[in-house]
């Protein structure tokens, strides 16, 4: 094998389908579209939902209620066993430590929440956390500041 003798995979190029040629080229009179109606015509493509003209479903149905979706609060979440794993005690987790040892990412607010079990003394300096998480840490010692309980946000 030499460096200068390259080559393309097998079945990594193909031939380009070349339709509507006539009946000679196997791909000739209906160039592979079947026979008539809508989806046959240049262009005539459809959109998720149609129904061929008939008023569609999701148009038909009434839209009632509220939805609080536009308006939820989303976090990243950590676990206190995680934090158990990659702290030291007496250390002091804020969203920059977080971020460096890899535990969260991008912009979203942290919030911690209480699956497993902490020994460590801790000081936590998140957006929020669960009330669990909150009695495990001062359980273990540890300190929580500037944060809200339960998955209220701290203004």
């Amino acid at each position: 094998m030499h460096d200068f003798n390259l080559h393309a995979p097998a079945g990594a190029n193909r031939k380009k389908r070349i339709v509507g040629r006539g009946q000679g080229s196997g791909r000739g009179t209906t160039a592979g579209k079947g026979n008539k109606g809508q989806k046959s015509r240049s262009g005539g493509k459809t959109y998720v939902g149609f129904e061929g003209g008939q008023m569609p479903l999701y148009r038909r149905l009434a839209r009632r209620g509220f939805s609080n979706y536009p308006f939820k609060k989303e976090f990243q979440t950590v676990n206190v066993d995680e934090l158990e794993k990659r702290y030291e005690n007496g250390e002091t987790v804020s969203v920059e430590t977080l971020r460096t040892k890899g535990l969260v990412k991008g912009k979203l607010p942290v919030k911690v929440l209480g699956n497993g079990e902490l020994t460590k003394k801790l000081t936590l300096t998140v957006k929020a956390f669960s009330s669990s998480a909150k009695e495990k840490i001062e359980k273990a010692g540890g300190t929580v500041s500037g944060s809200a309980s339960a998955g209220q946000i701290a203004e």
